[in-house]
């Protein structure tokens, strides 16, 4: 039983899809939260934002995506490709912005934390190469203008409001020194996806230009910190090394706190009504940003 909720976005997927020639013979919902995942027919996947009151509207965000996921594909980057069978769009029908995929099969293997290293300096290396034009460390400075409407929203104590703006502000003093290239922009675990073919990158909505140490802090921030797996977080940046990148301590260091002060500012974004082990994960990084 498909919900209510959800009629509308997969009616405006569907539409969009047969508009192109392509008849949706299943709905498969493989995510549903603030954006709506659907597998459409054997090789088609539409994404479509369903939160039309969130902080990102209209298609700009899934355009930079879709330019950066074009460029990555087409040098053999391991990424997750936009279908080949529509323009890339994006596109906006209903009222929900929405972009078009190639399905791909999961596998259960948890990623090898060598591949994850490995993989990330491809994209990285072919990056370089990216001709359009992404803002400079949006997610960061993003966070900084969102803490203003936390504040009028009352959704975090004020102390926690100026602890996560001293730490974003002290971090971007410093990055903003550092070299820069075109970026991931959240690449944690949950944006890797190991199948049938290899372990592949998606959800490149947060592309930007910045260091490439925040990449790295993104994708070992929890092993690092939270699970204190120093094993795992070594061996990604020791393959990111051995692949041919390079990683300053200092700023993988400022990474890892903007890191933590983003993930914690958009908590009650991501997570209005939080799990309990959600909680404890808010407040086990807000006590790391008190003492780091």
């Amino acid at each position: 039983m498909i919900p209510d909720e959800i009629k509308l976005p997969i009616r405006a997927a569907t539409e969009i899809a047969a508009a192109h020639g392509i008849v949706a013979d299943r709905c498969d919902i493989l995510q549903n939260g603030s954006t709506l995942v659907l597998r459409l027919t054997e090789t088609l996947v539409a994404r479509v934002v369903t939160d039309r009151n969130g902080p990102r509207q209209g298609t700009e965000w899934f355009a930079r995506e879709n330019a950066v996921a074009i460029h990555l594909a087409y040098h053999g980057a391991p990424v997750i490709p936009l279908h080949a069978e529509l323009p890339p769009g994006p596109y906006e029908h209903l009222g929900f912005a929405m972009n078009f995929w190639q399905f791909v099969t999961a596998v259960s293997e948890i990623p090898d934390p060598q591949e994850i290293g490995r993989t990330l300096y491809q994209c990285h290396d072919m990056l370089r190469s990216f001709p359009g034009e992404l803002p400079e460390l949006a997610i960061l400075t993003e966070s900084v203008v969102l803490l203003e409407d936390l504040e009028r929203r009352k959704l975090f104590p004020v102390a926690t409001l100026r602890l996560l703006e001293t730490r974003l502000v002290s971090a971007l003093v410093f990055l903003r020194n550092q070299p820069m290239q075109a970026l991931h922009g959240d690449a944690h675990y949950g944006n890797l996806m190991n199948t049938s073919e290899r372990l592949l990158w998606t959800d490149w909505e947060d592309t930007f230009v910045g260091p490439v140490e925040w990449d790295l802090a993104s994708i070992i921030w929890n092993a690092r910190i939270l699970e204190e797996d120093q094993m795992k977080a070594d061996s990604i940046l020791l393959a990111y090394r051995a692949a041919g990148g390079a990683v300053d301590p200092e700023a993988l260091h400022h990474c890892l706190i903007a890191r933590a002060a983003v993930m914690s500012a958009w908590y009650p974004i991501l997570y209005p009504d939080p799990s309990p082990e959600r909680r404890m994960k808010l407040q086990f990084r807000l006590d790391w940003l008190e003492r780091v």
